[in-house]
């Protein structure tokens, strides 16, 4: 009988929680949401978080607000979501530095996969192997051959240990079976005004913040960083072109919930991300940078989640791989 008693009492318990996580998802959201950008105001991930923000609000009907909690490649303002209540009014937007800071920090307080709930994916961002002009090579054949004979003499900048362009220059590297001079800088602005100065020669990086520079005729572009072109540049090379095998990298965008959060939360949630990335203004905007919005079965937590999984194996490989030590 006693037992008996318990499970009637454990079963509406569990009908009273079901109760309550419907009635949260029928009123969400009722008031603002914040979205965290960890990174600093003005750059590429910046600008993406708000374009997908002011899509967002039209089929959420409440505000989204931007938060830039910035430092520690990412991981403070992660750590501020993964500490946020799981209501859905707190969300994370970050690229892979969420994969690689596993690798980078010995403790992180928060684990990026047991401590989120997927939403989807936002953007896929290419990235590119640019030159200062006047590098001695004129095409990516030229540049291929160059860098496997003078490797030595070769200065390859990027935006700090960890940072997408490091991961891109990582691997370019591993690809060629070269090894550069590395020169970390504080942030992609300092290291892509040396490479436009001709204070360093190669820089590998996001299209977002390279491909003004390139149209303008101020710095070279050799060859996309993956398997294929890269629709604003078009008569630019991919890798693969070159025979060049191992280099396939591709920077995405994804969104996140701190763990618990409903399931009914999650669904309003991922479908208006997936509003969002079909809207035509959002993929004008992001065309204009070099970045595409994911097709809409991307914007999905399954996807994000496997897409996460990835890249901590394989980009998260490439720091361990290279000796980067955690600090």
């Amino acid at each position: 009988m006693n037992v008996l008693r318990w499970m009637a009492r454990a079963g509406l318990v569990v009908s009273a929680l079901a109760l309550t996580c419907q009635a949260m998802a029928q009123d969400f959201p009722s008031k603002p949401i914040t979205m965290v950008m960890p990174y600093a105001p003005g750059g590429p991930g910046d600008v993406i978080t708000r374009v997908f923000a002011a899509a967002m609000q039209k089929p959420l009907g409440q505000q989204i607000v931007v938060d830039n909690t910035a430092g520690a490649s990412g991981a403070i303002g992660t750590a501020k979501v993964a500490r946020a209540k799981p209501d859905g009014y707190t969300l994370l937007m970050i690229h892979v530095s969420h994969a690689t800071n596993l690798a980078m920090y010995k403790s992180l307080p928060y684990h990026p996969v047991d401590d989120f709930e997927p939403i989807g994916r936002a953007t896929s961002g290419p990235m590119l192997i640019a030159a200062r002009n006047g590098f001695p090579a004129k095409n990516l054949a030229e540049f291929v051959a160059y860098a496997k004979t003078h490797a030595d003499k070769v200065s390859l900048a990027h935006a700090g240990v960890g940072s997408a362009s490091h991961l891109c220059g990582l691997m370019l590297m591993n690809a060629l079976g070269v090894k550069f001079n590395d020169i970390p800088y504080k942030g992609t602005g300092p290291a892509l005004n040396d490479l436009l100065g001709g204070q360093v020669d190669l820089l590998c990086d996001q299209t977002s913040g390279t491909v003004p520079s390139i149209k303008a005729g101020k710095i070279q572009a050799y060859a996309a960083a993956g398997r294929n072109r890269i629709p604003s540049l078009p008569d630019m090379p991919a890798m693969a072109e070159a025979g060049v095998q191992g280099m396939d990298i591709n920077i995405s965008f994804g969104l996140y919930a701190p763990k618990g959060t409903p399931k009914p939360v999650l669904d309003k949630l991922s479908m208006a991300l997936q509003t969002a990335v079909v809207d035509p203004d959002v993929r004008q905007r992001l065309e204009a940078m070099g970045i595409s919005a994911v097709p809409v079965e991307l914007a999905r937590p399954e996807a994000l989640r496997a897409h996460l999984r990835n890249e901590i194996d394989t980009l998260g490989g490439l720091l361990v791989k290279a000796g980067i030590k955690p600090e």
